[in-house]
This record gives structure tokens, sequence and C-alpha cells, in this order.
């Protein structure tokens, strides 16, 4: 019999939002003008679901908060911007007809989610969110989970946390939170050991 939840907890990047391009292709065009390399695209996807100063951390950046600024200048005018996967919007809005409660919990910053999430409309239906200014550990630290857990007031063995990469993967078991992998936003699988697989978002439905 297949497990049913009562509180689903979602990343972004990946899982809702498809925001891979808008946050690569800028970051090639930065690391062109500070570094002098040419990086491919394939080479940055470690980036996804990394709070985006500790990606330029791990790229030797040195004025971490003078590229960063740079870095979200151009994803801002990045004229592709965020996408929602196919059908998305409609699962998190059946899930709120189906009284689940629904969260978020995201490396993005406020600002960020007000760019990109906020214009999709489905902040009506998330109860609360846990963001990169929101705690001092991020994933795949257990903090953020913890901490919607403590906000929303739910229990964690009626909650799943839904995303696409190995530090939501971590995040979740050091929690000790079940974990759905979003495989449509998934570019790498590596690492993640989990028996619950989401190959489109409309298989959420069969385990709420």
């Amino acid at each position: 019999m297949v497990k049913k939840y009562k509180y689903a907890i979602f990343d972004i990047d990946g899982t809702i939002l498809n925001t891979e391009k808008m946050n690569i292709i800028p970051l090639m065009k930065l690391i062109k003008e500070e570094k002098g390399l040419d990086m491919s695209y394939e080479e940055l996807t470690f980036i996804t679901g990394n709070p985006g100063r500790k990606s330029l951390q791990q790229l030797g950046f040195e004025s971490i908060e003078e590229s960063y600024a740079k870095w979200v200048s151009y994803v801002n005018a990045y004229e592709e911007g965020a996408e929602l996967y196919e059908n998305m919007g409609k699962v998190i809005e059946k899930l709120h007809e189906n009284n689940i409660i629904c969260g978020i919990v995201s490396s993005k910053t406020s600002s960020q989610y007000e760019i990109d999430f906020i214009p999709t409309g489905l902040d009506r239906f998330i109860k609360a969110k846990v963001l990169e200014e929101d705690t001092k550990n991020h994933k795949p630290h257990p903090e953020p989970l913890l901490t919607i857990v403590k906000e929303l007031g739910i229990e964690i063995e009626n909650s799943i946390y839904i995303g696409d990469t190995l530090s939501d993967y971590l995040c979740a078991k050091n929690a000790g939170m079940d974990f759905g992998l979003a495989l449509w936003g998934a570019s790498n699988t590596e690492g993640i050991d989990v028996e619950i697989v989401f190959e489109k978002p409309e298989d959420i439905l069969k385990i709420m």
C-alpha cells in the first residue's frame, strides 16, 4: 500500500521552476569577464540547488559579494526567465484543494523568490516558506526543513520533501524526512538513493 502524505514541502529550482538556463548562461558570462575562462554549460550544472554565493566560492571567486551582485543583475536581465514545469501549477492547486499543506524550502533569496516565484501565482497555495536568509545553515544541513516543520507545526513522518538535487536529498535524510525525486529537473542523480521517484509532476498526486 502506498503511503499517503499530509504535507508537501517543495524545492523551487529544478522542481517547480526550470531556472537552470537563466542561472548558468549569465554565470558563463561572469566567469569569462572576471576570470578569463571559457567554462562549458555542462561544467556548471553543479550549481543547481546551491546558494549562489557558495557556487561562486567553489569556483574560486574572491570578491564574492561584488561578483554575486553582478551575477544577479545578469540573471535578472536574461530574457527567457524562469518557467513553470508543465502541469506543476495544476498539481500544487490540486494539492491545495485536497487540503494538503504545501510549503517551500529553497536556496533562493527573498528577492529571487519575488522575481521568479511570485509571478506564477502559486504563492497563495504556499502556507510557509524558508529561504536562504531564514536560516544560518543551508542544504544539505537539515536546518531549513526543521525550520519549516516547526513553523507549520507539522509531523516529519507525515511530510515529504520534493526536490531534484543531492543537497535536497541529503537535507531530507538529515532531517529524518522522506524524499521524492523530481526526475524532470534532476541533471545528476548520483548518490540519491530513494524509493519515491516522480517522472512527471502529476505523479505527486498519487502519494498525497
